[in-house]
């Protein structure tokens, strides 16, 4: 879920992940407030909650750096897929479903928010105890596109093979985000609907 700091709703893929999680994710994420993140969760960080309503079962939530507000350093833009993909993986989560974090009103390039994300995913695939599939659902076709060619870019870069594990998704062009990722776990089965990203 791609979340602002205050993990307590909001607009874009995280107002639409709370209303189809239904109204337990609010009081996890208050809970999580009280007890854990009294000052919210700090752009790069990731924290998990159960999936609720949603068919995943489990939402990996995550504050993109808001461009628009002077946060600049594409390490933190990085950290959120890289601590998303770890608190996956301490979950025991198997796959998971990425919105391009940052792509939205924190005004990151598209094309960097994709490159990225699927160095990261390489990274992360590249690793003994990696996630079997990692996908990336995207919303308009210059997403779509700056992601497929993010993959594609990776691949005549000779890295290592992604193939089936890393892929792109182009579902609707009508901002329903949360919709859109809970639909991909639905047909994948994923794991985890991830991240809650308001950016």
């Amino acid at each position: 879920n791609a979340a602002n700091s205050s993990l307590l709703g909001g607009g874009g893929v995280d107002g639409a992940i709370h209303r189809a999680a239904g109204p337990e994710l609010l009081a996890a994420c208050r809970e999580l407030r009280t007890a854990t993140l009294p000052d919210g969760l700090p752009p790069g960080d990731a924290v998990a909650t159960p999936g609720f309503k949603l068919k995943a079962k489990w939402i990996v939530h995550t504050v993109g750096p808001n461009r628009n507000a002077g946060q600049i350093d594409p390490a933190v833009l990085r950290r959120c897929f890289g601590n998303s993909l770890a608190v996956a993986r301490g979950l025991g989560a198997r796959s998971i479903a990425f919105p391009a974090i940052g792509a939205g009103v924190y005004g990151w390039d598209v094309r960097e928010v994709a490159a990225i994300a699927v160095d990261v995913a390489a990274r992360h695939t590249a690793q003994r105890d990696a996630l079997d599939r990692i996908r990336f659902v995207t919303f308009g076709e210059a997403a779509t596109r700056a992601f497929e060619d993010a993959l594609a870019e990776h691949a005549a870069g000779g890295g290592n093979r992604l193939e089936e594990r890393v892929a792109a998704f182009h579902i609707g062009d009508d901002g329903g985000a949360g919709m859109a990722l809970e639909h991909l776990a639905r047909q994948e089965q994923q794991d985890l609907v991830a991240p809650d990203d308001a950016g």
